[in-house]
């Protein structure tokens, strides 16, 4: 009997997204954008047949940590990502404001 494997978090720097795999399979990812120190998170996304195991949350989780560790802060136009901040206020220290410059600037960045 093979024992199930915990969700892994990786950063895809080539992607621009954070990735959680199950048992070595792509569940989903959340994409960004780097803005100077800024990490501006845009859209996240969990495969249906992973659904409702929390995986989200892992995901942002441990991306938000990854983007405090780099020293850089989170600015959440993905509306998970801004939920997540809302329900964990322990990520408010490097959390900036979407604003009309920032979602200017992301609409340029993704054509």
């Amino acid at each position: 009997m093979a024992t199930p494997v915990s969700p892994v978090v990786e950063r895809a720097e080539d992607k621009h997204r954070y990735e959680i795999h199950v048992d070595g399979v792509l569940a989903g990812f959340t994409e960004y954008l780097d803005r100077d120190e800024q990490r501006v998170f845009y859209h996240t996304e969990i495969d249906d047949a992973f659904a409702g195991q929390g995986l989200a949350s892992r995901l942002v989780k441990e991306a938000l940590t990854d983007v405090r560790a780099a020293g850089k802060r989170v600015v959440p136009v993905c509306p998970y990502v801004a939920g997540f901040l809302e329900r964990h206020d322990e990520f408010a220290d490097i959390a900036d404001p979407v604003t009309p410059d920032v979602r200017h600037w992301l609409r340029g960045e993704l054509g």
